[in-house]
């Protein structure tokens, strides 16, 4: 499981790879650019990329609002939101 903000970046990063069509390299996607505007990801898609990129990070999806995954808009929002997750739960 990761444990510093960059292993949760890079965990991120390859589950975001993983729900894009066509998919994109990890290394390759900006964590500023609007997942939707930039890479296509669609709301099913960014709730897979969410499911899976919180089991692998330890971080519960129950800790979000729908407000939060709602301003979840590109990849470096939601990788601060699970670091500040990460960090108040002790995984």
């Amino acid at each position: 499981m990761p444990d510093s903000p960059s292993e949760i970046e890079a965990a991120a990063r390859d589950q975001l790879s993983l729900v894009l069509i066509p998919e994109v390299e990890p290394e390759a996607i900006d964590p500023d650019a609007d997942m939707v505007a930039a890479y296509g990801l669609t709301s099913l898609n960014k709730v897979l990329f969410l499911t899976e990129v919180c089991e692998e990070t330890g971080v519960d999806l129950a800790h979000f609002t729908e407000h939060d995954l709602a301003d979840m808009r590109t990849l470096r929002d939601v990788t601060d939101a699970l670091t500040r997750h990460h960090a108040t739960t002790g995984v």
